[in-house]
């Protein structure tokens, strides 16, 4: 969780479309290697000593690349590299020995990260920058395709599904809460604390509770009770947990950079690039919740996408008034969803919901939509 704080520092020195590219580049090796880790101790006795070495030794790496984060397209850009390889040789290690033992090399996301896509960041850190940044992004890109790529090969896993959605919500509640760190922070570093600094402390701190309720309050249980009863399991775990829940970390991650620019200048307009983080952040989160109830459920988050369009018709707007009315807005608008989604949906649940569609479906071929 260290990376994403990490990430953050990053593109706040380099809030541009570039920065923000870059930022997402070395990001996605450090989620990447989280996502296989969750998945080796879903999978395999944690209780094992050497399963618990084994995700010491990863948690190092980790340690190791986001230390190397900012100054991955400087001076550490090779610590970066061979940490993520390492990690992945070790999350790998049981499908070499098995490999080694047969004669036979499986091609899994691990297996393809080790040969190939570790391989690639390692090359990547000895080019210069721009090269640098083109093989990084074919490795992220490679890395984050293999569970597509080799869909037929994984199908049959079966996954712990309240063990592993909770990983996964953990992962979400802890960004949210290095975010909360990071509004502190930027008061913190003030003289002094005015008035428009604490009001923009307590806009920012709603709108990240807002933000935490729009996932565990209506989400969370949702995506445990998809991943439990799917067909096939992959499909969640691939679609809705390691893809949806990029789109959330990345999302927080920009919210997080606005905020901090609001609450050192709450007088101030947010700018172009300030009002694409605070206020596309936003957007981006709402409406990844689109992606991940059509790919759980097939049904159309109506609320959630309208808000997210919302937030987007609202950014030119941001973009000139003060940072402190941006992010108030932004936090009523996120508490306006979750008044609405509670008066919607929490009178009947969503499962209820679920069953409604399901019996018009069958009927009429077609039916409500939940949040």
């Amino acid at each position: 969780m260290f990376a994403v704080t990490e990430v953050s520092t990053l593109l706040a020195h380099d809030r541009s479309g570039a920065g923000l590219l870059r930022a997402v580049i070395v990001f996605v090796p450090c989620y990447w290697l989280w996502v296989g880790t969750s998945i080796q101790v879903n999978q395999r006795d944690i209780s094992r000593p050497s399963l618990r070495l084994a995700v010491f030794a990863v948690a190092l790496a980790g340690i190791f690349m986001a230390l190397a984060i900012p100054r991955a397209y400087t001076g550490l850009g090779l610590l970066f590299a061979l940490a993520y390889w390492a990690g992945r040789i070790v999350l790998g290690a049981g499908q070499l020995r098995d490999a080694a033992r047969s004669g036979v090399f499986p091609v899994t996301p691990f297996t393809l990260s080790i040969a190939v896509t570790g391989p690639l960041l390692v090359i990547g850190a000895l080019l210069p920058p721009g090269p640098r940044e083109a093989v990084w992004a074919v490795a992220a890109a490679l890395d984050l395709a293999s569970p597509t790529l080799l869909r037929s090969r994984l199908k049959l896993m079966h996954f712990d599904a309240a063990h592993l959605a909770e990983r996964f919500g953990a992962f979400v509640l802890i960004a949210l809460g290095e975010s909360v760190v990071a509004i502190g922070a930027a008061a913190a570093s003030e003289d002094r604390l005015s008035l428009a600094s604490g009001v923009a402390v307590a806009a920012a701190f709603a709108l990240v509770c807002g933000l935490a309720w729009v996932y565990f309050h209506f989400a969370a249980d949702a995506m445990r009770h998809s991943l439990a009863t799917a067909r096939v399991q992959t499909d969640i775990t691939r679609l809705v947990l390691s893809y949806g829940h990029l789109l959330f970390i990345a999302a927080i991650i920009m919210v997080a950079v606005g905020m901090h620019q609001a609450v050192t200048q709450p007088g101030d307009p947010l700018g172009v690039t300030g009002s694409a983080l605070l206020a596309g952040g936003t957007a981006l989160y709402l409406a990844t919740f689109g992606f991940t109830r059509w790919a759980m459920f097939r049904l159309v988050s109506w609320t959630r996408l309208t808000a997210a369009a919302g937030v987007l018709v609202f950014l030119p707007v941001a973009i000139v008034l003060p940072a402190l009315a941006a992010l108030a807005v932004l936090a009523a608008g996120v508490a306006a969803l979750n008044v609405v989604e509670y008066a919607r949906v929490e009178k009947i649940g969503w499962r209820a919901l679920l069953a409604r569609r399901d019996g018009e479906q069958s009927g009429a071929g077609s039916g409500p939509q939940s949040p």
